[in-house]
């Protein structure tokens, strides 16, 4: 009999690249993540500028299991750059009225400007994974998004911005040690929301709607990179050594700072 191969498993054949690691056999330690993750800010400082200069916009999607560490990602890849640069997107449950707006529109007015790079920390496709488990849409609304996701995202690339889509994945076992670490220490218990609990609970309707989410929305244009995040470490230098290598950037020359010496007028 023919194995069945799951929407996952689709993206990860299809995928240019899968980021992250199977299992290490080596833990990386404290000192050699802290090398690695340096040479990368000092890469994203370049390409900042670069982005700066030529005007580029840059969307970036995190999307994931929950405590699968994308914040973690979103930390490491902004705490050495500009905000008037990078710029974080977190978004709340929506509003009233902006549950009566077109359903990406809130999405849009966040989008960027020339020389600007906005990174998601959850996105539109809250619908096809929240939403659709907790039925917090309906089946037509679920079903227009999977259809209408890929020409939107067309037409996002096609308007000049550059579009990558992160899915991080941990395993049962690492998810659970995560929450469990949530509850036991009083300084991570704010990250455990009830909604942390449902998708605790329903582990396997989340592995189908993520099935279903990345198998209709893969595209040539806006394909999906599966983030290996069991190792948190690997995990981010991993994604953020992916994603420099998406965006063509070269390092710029700049004037020599010379800071000269100190008046002495008014002394």
């Amino acid at each position: 009999m023919r194995k069945k191969i799951s929407g996952k498993e689709k993206i990860q054949k299809k995928s240019k690249i899968n980021t992250g690691h199977q299992k290490h056999k080596r833990k990386l330690s404290r000192k050699e993540y802290k090398a690695e993750l340096f040479k990368l800010h000092a890469e994203l400082i370049k390409l900042q500028l670069y982005v700066k200069k030529k005007g580029l916009k840059i969307v970036v999607v995190f999307e994931g299991r929950d405590a699968a560490g994308k914040g973690g990602v979103i930390k490491r890849i902004t705490e050495r750059v500009s905000p008037r640069v990078f710029r974080v997107e977190a978004l709340p449950a929506p509003t009233d009225r902006e549950k009566t707006q077109m359903y990406v529109q809130r999405y849009i007015r966040r989008f960027p400007a020339a020389g600007e790079v906005v990174l998601f920390d959850r996105s539109w496709y809250n619908r096809a994974g929240v939403e659709r488990v907790m039925k917090f849409c309906t089946k037509d609304e679920y079903k227009q998004f999977l259809e209408k996701s890929p020409i939107f995202e067309r037409w996002m690339v096609e308007s000049g911005i550059q579009l990558i889509k992160y899915w991080f994945d941990i395993s049962m076992e690492e998810q659970e040690r995560r929450f469990q670490a949530r509850i036991d220490d009083p300084r991570k218990v704010w990250k455990l929301s009830p909604m942390d609990v449902e998708s605790f609970n329903r582990w396997y309707d989340y592995s189908r709607a993520r099935d279903d989410m990345l198998a209709a929305t893969h595209t040539d244009w806006a394909p999906w990179y599966i983030v290996r995040a069991d190792n948190k470490r690997h995990a981010r230098l991993n994604c953020i050594s992916h994603f420099l290598s998406q965006i063509p950037y070269k390092k710029l020359s700049r004037d020599k700072v010379d800071l000269g010496k100190r008046s002495k007028k008014g002394k």
